[in-house]
């Protein structure tokens, strides 16, 4: 069973890629909980409320040229991953349940896969013998405001 996390301190108002960033710079050793924990619900109270959150099923188009970050999968324990243009049009679909109903971000991957592999990840990562494949992560505002929602599963919650 998972110990309860403490509350914030009064005023708190870092994300995670703050933190991130703060460890880059050598001002904190690691990023864990509760701190991710306390940036992950301060990044939530941030999403207008008038946001769609994502659900398994969901298609999504984009709707304009964008760079993207990427992320490869691995028969080894790493992850790699870079950046990679989707254009408009390119739809991707969240494959998996997000972890939280009111999810900050979420994975999704290609609808045409094999199009957006061959244009984003690099010959020498797919044909690697341990290269597993590739996917992305967006944030619930981006996905509200870079794409429009083409598909989705149906709402069974009423």
């Amino acid at each position: 069973m998972s110990k309860p996390i403490p509350p914030s301190p009064p005023g708190w108002n870092k994300t995670i890629s703050d933190l991130y960033a703060e460890m880059v710079r050598g001002e904190r050793a690691s990023v864990g909980s509760p701190e991710v924990d306390w940036a992950r619900d301060y990044e939530r109270r941030l999403i207008p409320p008038d946001m769609r959150f994502p659900r398994k099923g969901d298609v999504y188009e984009a709707l304009e040229d964008m760079t993207v970050h990427y992320m490869t999968s691995w028969a080894v324990p790493f992850t790699g991953g870079g950046e990679g243009l989707l254009k408009e049009g390119d739809r991707v679909i969240v494959d998996s349940e997000p972890h939280d109903s009111r999810a900050i971000s979420t994975y999704a991957s290609a609808v045409d896969y094999e199009a957006l592999e061959a244009r984003i990840v690099p010959a020498s990562d797919r044909k690697a013998p341990q290269y597993g494949g590739f996917y992305f992560s967006f944030k619930t505002v981006d996905l509200n405001r870079k794409f429009k929602l083409v598909n989705q599963e149906e709402d069974s919650h009423g």
